[in-house]
């Protein structure tokens, strides 16, 4: 299985496998209940080969996580997220992936990556295709932030909104407003 294939959508609960796209966006299957929707283009997609977790080294793909997940279980069916304890949870995780970044993976973060897990392992999707070119990365020690991979938590893209002086400006008394951020 590739996980290109398999994707979240905000917004849509669960995870979806592609199916065709179409002129008015995905034609997505449920792995939950094997029904068939469209996605809008609007919506935000992501597919589950671009999605990372933050570390205090390099970021790790989705796609590690989720294999250490199977290794751990024996393939099986993991803790259920629902009736565990956040702190359960996350000393769990933290067996899973110890460098994990605590201030960047929040707990819904977790939730949902076990979930997703649980959800694969369900649909026996647990055995990921694997690109010659990611391997010889990890093999040598690549940077894995240079892959296509997006962390779960992204930072917010603000930019600060900057301001003028009256002097700068050359006005003499004019107060001018901040600008817009572009």
């Amino acid at each position: 299985m590739d996980l290109k294939e398999i994707m979240s959508v905000s917004g849509y609960p669960g995870l979806f496998r592609l199916v065709s796209q179409g002129r008015s966006g995905l034609i997505v299957e449920s792995l939950v209940d094997k029904k068939r929707t469209n996605i809008p283009p609007t919506a935000k997609v992501s597919t589950m080969s671009d999605i990372a977790v933050f570390t205090h080294g390099n970021d790790v793909p989705l796609r590690v996580v989720l294999q250490t997940i199977k290794e751990k279980s024996d393939g099986n069916p993991t803790v259920d997220p629902k009736s565990v304890t956040e702190e359960e949870l996350r000393r769990y995780f933290e067996e899973i992936l110890p460098t994990y970044d605590k201030e960047r993976v929040y707990f819904s973060d977790i939730k949902k990556i076990i979930s997703w897990y649980n959800l694969l392992q369900k649909n026996d999707m647990l055995n990921f295709e694997v690109k010659e070119e990611e391997t010889k990365e990890e093999e040598a020690g690549g940077d894995v932030k240079s892959s296509s991979a997006k962390p779960l938590a992204p930072k917010p893209l603000v930019k600060p909104v900057q301001h003028v002086s009256s002097k700068a400006a050359g006005s003499a008394g004019k107060i001018n407003a901040p600008r817009k951020a572009q």
